[in-house]
């Protein structure tokens, strides 16, 4: 007596095929997974959704249940493909599988954390391609902006929203410098789960520091060094320095602005937002400096070398001046100039919305000037120019 031939196992959560005997028409009842136990947790085997005459489509019914295509009379449909052909039937299991594939991988991907995420992202960046080395730094940097989202460590990634990623900003009591970090974590992490379909939307890209950069430390040129500064602008360093102070950007900032001679301002930025689309015209007392500077350097960076360099020329200038050394017995930097800037539009009564606004500082949860604060180009000329050289 032939024996009855032998059938692959059923993968786990997909149900069960059980043969009911021979001398029947439809000799396999098809089952779906079990969702009911006995009190000693013995599976009750569910109610049959249909019976078939071939095992192979007993499977195709129970791989379209599983993706959500089976419908009642489905075996109908699969009786009369495998009649036309084996490839056929194999071809409909095959669709089935593959969206049943796909919606097991969605609901991975709705079961994952925070954590789990930052786990593959930290690998898919650091560990994935060995001939791309990235610093220990860089590595250090990621990992303690990861630390400091540990209330969201737990939740699910897919179910996070903009508010929940704010609520780590604004609850955050580190400085302006580790929430950058936390900020640009959330940035590349989103970025990572686009790529691989692991959400919906980035909500990452509207999170904002609401507080102002309290990273800068620096100290401002006093009047008298200022007075030595003007005496000495003809030195193409001390040029710059004078510019630096009158216009308020960050050092690494002058090869990213664009500078309009035109209608004399400087726009752009770094770092923030606010920065980023902050507008600054151009001090009338240093206009001809900048032309200049652009005319010998070209307009995509004034400052004439690379910054490292003109921090070391910027030290051998002052020096030579007698005012390497602040009274407070600080070193001068490049920053300090951002500073001087600052204390200048303080000391002439700039208004301190205006001032905020050329420094590129945020408003710190002020809606009325962040969001409603409208100042043209020439309201900030108005401001800037309250500024004298009296030196």
């Amino acid at each position: 007596m032939a024996k009855r031939k032998k059938y692959p196992k059923i993968p786990n959560g997909y149900g069960s095929i059980k043969y009911l005997g021979k001398g029947r028409r439809n000799p396999y009842a098809v089952h779906p997974p079990t969702t009911e136990f006995t009190l000693d947790g013995v599976p009750k085997t569910p109610k049959a959704l249909c019976y078939v005459s071939d095992w192979m489509i007993g499977f195709a019914v129970l791989t379209a249940y599983k993706a959500g295509t089976y419908y009642p009379g489905y075996e109908k449909t699969l009786a009369a493909t495998a009649e036309i052909s084996d490839s056929k039937l194999i071809q409909s299991i095959l669709a089935d599988y593959n969206l049943t594939k796909a919606s097991d991988e969605k609901l991975e991907a709705a079961k994952k954390t925070f954590s789990d995420l930052y786990e593959e992202f930290y690998q898919w960046k650091y560990e994935r391609d060995q001939s791309r080395k990235l610093s220990e730094s860089s590595k250090n940097a990621t990992r303690a902006a990861y630390k400091n989202c540990s209330a969201i460590h737990d939740k699910v990634f897919a179910d996070l929203r903009h508010q929940d990623l704010q609520n780590i900003i604004d609850s955050c009591p580190l400085k302006h410098a580790s929430k950058e970090l936390i900020v640009s974590l959330m940035h590349q992490m989103y970025a990572y789960a686009e790529i691989y379909e692991l959400c919906d939307k980035d909500y990452s890209v509207h999170v904002r520091i609401n507080t102002e950069d309290d990273d800068e430390h620096g100290v401002p040129f006093t009047d008298d060094e200022m007075k030595i500064l003007w005496e000495n602008k003809e030195n193409d360093v001390i040029q710059m320095l004078l510019i630096m102070c009158y216009s308020g950007f960050r050092i690494t900032e002058y090869s990213k602005i664009a500078i309009n001679l035109e209608d004399k301002s400087f726009h752009g930025g770094i770092k923030t937002r606010s920065s980023k689309i902050r507008t600054v015209p151009i001090y009338s007392g240093i206009y001809d400096m900048v032309a200049d500077r652009c005319e010998k350097y070209g307009i995509q960076n004034i400052l004439g070398c690379q910054t490292q360099k003109f921090r070391k020329d910027m030290n051998a200038a002052l020096s030579d001046l007698g005012i390497a050394i602040a009274p407070t017995g600080e070193k001068h930097t490049p920053h300090d100039c951002r500073h001087t800037f600052s204390s200048l539009c303080e000391k002439y009564e700039v208004k301190e919305n205006d001032r905020k606004r050329m420094l590129g500082h945020s408003f710190g949860g002020d809606v009325t000037n962040d969001v409603y604060g409208h100042r043209t180009l020439e309201d900030l000329r108005s401001e800037i120019e309250k500024i004298k050289i009296c030196y």
